[in-house]
This record gives structure tokens, sequence and C-alpha cells, in this order.
């Protein structure tokens, strides 16, 4: 592949969403003015642009689209608002305003994303402000959960081990708060805060990190403690492998590159896994997560928004330039890394005991949707629990350090609400994006789809006796991967409205990507291509061999050795 194509391009003219940052006053632009404009429902592009840095994309609800251009009426225009939680960790007190807030304002239900933190869908610009007053009185937030910045950080939540998962907690709130915007605007637009104006400033003293013109394209980090590889670490920008000795956390092993988007029919887009490239002390995993993301802000794509991410900065350039670049802005270059091993990046459910004799209950939530009884159950633990609530990054809640004394309350609750884990090892392993009807790049369904073709899969694997199986399976709407579908066991990345590419062969620990095996089908030719499959595994399988592996050793797709031969 010619790789210079793509750094060809950084030479070119910034692109239109460049000017927006550098032109908005440090994410201000007309925000403020726009909100207050109660003519229209929506806001214009360039606002809009501006207002994912403060944690909200303007949308409408399609399946109302085509009715409304009848009648001559403008979109039902929606706002998503997204919350920044590092790790995942959140008292039962911002619970019940987040479920306050999703019932009042929004569509009535609460989205748990794949990024540890909460959304919520359907709210109207009226009532935008209030929302995200009430957010940030409950000590939560949404600045920089959407944008050209580093996105929430993600936690191993740990529930077994929690002496390890405090101590990498405190580190991903620490790094989360450091690449935090500094910028004044969030303060004056949503909470009524002072305009500061200061002549003398330079652009370093108001975002000294970030600048005027901010990231070229998102950012992620996640820190994942093995075992357990839940963060999907190798899909990070930045991802941080904690290194234990002696029931002791030493530092963490660095990995970079990692990105999960593409563009249908641009070869020169891909998903990557990140690479380790060394190991750092713990107390400097904070300047080593800046000097990282600078580089990325120095030399990111600016001209193309997807050659942007920093997977193709790195692949462009060559991993021995960026090392030296790194080990020349740190001062000092990272250690050998250490020996790790992941055995799985799934959730465990049900009741754990943890090391401090507390006990935290995985609930598995199907596309991290909450609503209805279980919204109404969760509430109900949510005004006695005394713990907190961890969000996985599989979609998941746990209700954690509940003391044993109070277990039997929140037993109660769960049995009374049928919040049981009855699914299928199958659906537990599954994730899917939002999709339609709200998500505005979505080509096909998700989140209303899986669980309808997921009974079907499962009736397939009953079929062979392999209903207990546990298969890593995720869909996206679109090839963004939003659901971190390439690295999957099985994928399905929508094409088209009731169309998918289906893709096998990802690791059950998350560690290999998949391969495209059937484009553009749909449900009837899916269950064919996997009938076969499925009955072959079951018959020829070696011992305790996970299904992605098996795929890969009778040759039904070839393993990627990198993410640049993901459409071969």
């Amino acid at each position: 592949m010619e790789q210079n194509k793509r750094l060809q391009t950084h030479d070119g003219p910034p692109s239109d969403v460049e000017w927006i940052k550098t032109e908005s006053n440090f994410l201000r632009g007309t925000l403020a003015e726009t909100l207050d404009d109660q003519v229209s429902a929506g806001i214009p592009d360039d606002d809009n642009r501006l207002m994912k840095f403060h944690g909200s994309y303007l949308q409408d609800d399609r399946d109302l689209r085509i009715e409304r251009q009848k009648q001559k009426l403008e979109p039902a225009y929606q706002f998503m608002v997204r919350v920044r939680a590092p790790g995942g960790v959140t008292t039962p007190e911002q619970w019940l305003v987040m479920d306050e807030l999703a019932r009042r304002y929004a569509n009535g239900s609460l989205r748990l994303t794949t990024r540890q933190s909460f959304q919520l869908h359907g709210i109207l610009k009226w009532n935008m402000k209030q929302t995200i007053k009430e957010i940030n009185a409950s000590l939560l937030n949404t600045l920089g959960a959407c944008g050209d910045v580093n996105r929430n950080v993600m936690c191993n939540p740990n529930p077994n081990q929690s002496h390890i998962h405090a101590t990498v907690y405190e580190w991903s709130k620490k790094l989360s708060d450091h690449l935090s915007p500094r910028t004044n605007a969030y303060h004056e637009i949503w909470l009524d805060g002072e305009k500061v104006i200061d002549s003398n400033k330079t652009e370093e003293d108001i975002e000294p990190i970030y600048r005027s013109q901010y990231l070229p394209r998102k950012f992620k980090i996640g820190i994942a403690v093995p075992p357990s590889n839940d963060v999907d670490v190798f899909s990070q920008d930045i991802g941080f492998i904690a290194i234990v000795e002696n029931a002791q956390l030493v530092g963490f092993n660095v990995a970079v590159g990692g990105g999960m988007g593409m563009t249908y029919g641009d070869p020169y887009t891909y998903p990557q896994l990140a690479r380790v490239i060394g190991f750092c002390q713990s107390e400097k995993i904070i300047e080593v997560a800046e000097k990282i993301m600078t580089i990325q802000r120095d030399f990111g794509n600016r001209s193309v928004r997807k050659y942007a991410r920093f997977k193709y900065t790195i692949d462009d350039r060559g991993l021995d330039w960026f090392m030296a670049e790194l080990h020349d802005r740190l001062g000092w270059k990272l250690e050998e890394p250490r020996p790790y091993q992941f055995k799985h990046n799934g959730d465990r459910y049900g009741w754990i005991q943890g090391h401090d004799n507390n006990w935290h209950f995985t609930l598995f939530v199907q596309n991290g949707r909450i609503r209805d009884h279980v919204m109404t159950g969760l509430r109900e633990i949510a005004n006695v629990h005394q713990g907190d609530f961890r969000l996985t990054p599989n979609q998941n809640v746990i209700i954690a350090n509940v003391p044993h004394e109070q277990k039997k309350g929140i037993d109660n609750i769960l049995e009374k609400y049928q919040l049981t884990n009855n699914d299928s090892p199958l659906r537990r392993n599954s994730i899917a994006c939002v999709a339609l009807p709200t998500c505005g790049l979505a080509m096909a369904e998700s989140e209303r789809y899986l669980p309808t073709l997921l009974t079907k899969i499962e009736q397939l694997l009953a079929n062979e006796g392999l209903q207990d199986e546990e298969i890593v399976i995720r869909m996206s709407g679109c090839p963004n991967g939003c659901s971190r579908p390439a690295l999957a066991e099985i994928a399905f990345i929508g094409k088209a409205p009731g169309k998918y590419n289906m893709y096998l062969g990802g690791s059950f620990t998350g560690e290999r990507l998949n391969k495209l095996y059937r484009e553009n089908i749909g449900e009837v030719e899916i269950i064919e291509s996997l009938k076969p499959i499925i009955h072959h595994y079951a018959k020829e399988r070696k011992g305790s061999e996970r299904f992605g592996d098996f795929v890969i050793r009778k040759g039904y797709v070839n393993e990627i050795k990198s993410g640049q031969d993901f459409h071969d």
C-alpha cells in the first residue's frame, strides 16, 4: 500500500473544521446566541461542530424524516448528550440525577456507552442548558465527551481486584483531569459563568495542551488490568496495560495507534491494533500521555479528516520516527515492555466478592439501553445503595462495593425486577452501537436489530449443543466502529438498510483483528453462512478452542497481521 498518499494530503489546506475551531474563540463560537434562538429546534452546522466539544451532537429522528418532509416541517431535531465519567465510576446520587434527566428531558431511557459513560437521547434545544447544568451540579460533566480532544478515559472496573482497581482508577481520573480542555467557554455557555476576556493571554495560557486548534481528530485512552482486556486496550489511541508484581501496581506497558474506524471504498483507511512500545513507571503515565498527544496535535492530518486519526500519523511516518519524537519530547526513554497475559475481554456476571470483602453485582444490560423495569429496578437500588455504580466497557453496570449486610436487600430488588442475568452467553458477550433512528451516520440498524439476530444465532448454537459457548459478537450501523466490531469473533458492520458486511476471526481476548468474510448480506444469508461454520466448530474444535481461533485455523479467513490488510 502506498502509505505516502495520506502523508501527501498533510500539505493541503486545512479542513473547514480546522477553520471553525480556530475562529471559535476557544469553543465559544455563536453557541450562546444559537441556543437562545427559538425559531428552530436545530442549530447551524458550524455551531454543531463546536457543540461536540461540549459533549453533545445535534440529531434528528430519522424514522420521522420522510413524513415531516411531506408536511413541509423541519426535521425532528433533538440532541444527544454524553457524560464524561473517568473509569465509569459514579455515585448512587449521580445515577439518580441521570435517571431523572432521562425521564424529564430525554426519551425516557439511559444509554450506557462503550466508553463507560452515559448518553441521553432526545433532548430538545430549549432543555439543553438545564440538562447540562444539572449534570454538572452532580459533579459529572460533559466537556470533552465528544470533539477533537481526549475523550472519556476508560479503566477496567476490576470487581475482584479491588485494591488494584482503586489505584488504577485514580490514575484514570488524573489523566482525565490533566487532558481536559481548559477553556472557560463551557462555564460561560452552560453554567452562567462570568465571561473572561483577557487580551494579554496567549493560546498557551488558555489551552496549554490543545492550543487554539485542539487535536486533528478525537483521541481515546484506556487502561487495562490483565487478565481482563475489557477496555479493548488495543483499540485505543493510547492503551496502558497495568503491570502488577507481588500484588502491587508497578507501572504500565504503553501501546499506541489503535483505532476502529474506516471509510468504505477507501483502502487507506482501516481498523488498527495499537502496538506496545515500552513500559513506564506509574508516576510517569501523565507525562507520557501528554507528550504522545502533543505529537498527534503537531503532526496529525488537519487537511483530510478521515486520515486524521493518530494511527495514520504513526503509519505514515513510521514507528521509529514516532519513538524518536516521543523520547525527544520526554527527555528520557521508555523501558522494555513487561510480560502480561489477557484471558478475556468480557464482563464477569453476577455476584463477585472483592478482596475487601465487599460484594459486586455485574448486571447484563442489552446494548446498554436502560428502560422500563430495568430502569425502575436500578433506580430503587440507587435509593438504598451505599457503594458506587461502575459502568463497564461492554455497556453493562456493576452495582459495586455492597457491604455483606446489605447484599440481601440488593438481591431482593434484583429478584423483584427480574434482573438476574438469565441471558445466553452469546448475548452477554454482545455489543451494538446506537445506529438508527438517531445516529446520522448509520447505514443500517444495530441496537434495535441485534437482539433479533442473536435469537436466530442462539438457535444455531443450540442445535449443535453449543448453547453455553461464549463468543464475542458485535454489530455496528456504519464503519466508524463505535461498538469495536473489528475485534469481535463475529461482527456485522452496516452497509445499507438490512445489509451488513460480516467479519470473522477476532480473538476472544481482543488481541487480533477479524477479517471480511461475506459482503453486503441480509439476515437469510447471514444465517446460511454461519450455519455450516458453527456445525464444523462443534465437530472439529480442539478442546476449548475459541470460535475466532477455530475460523483462523480452518482457513475460513486468514489472520490479519496489520490493519492495512483488513479489506484483503
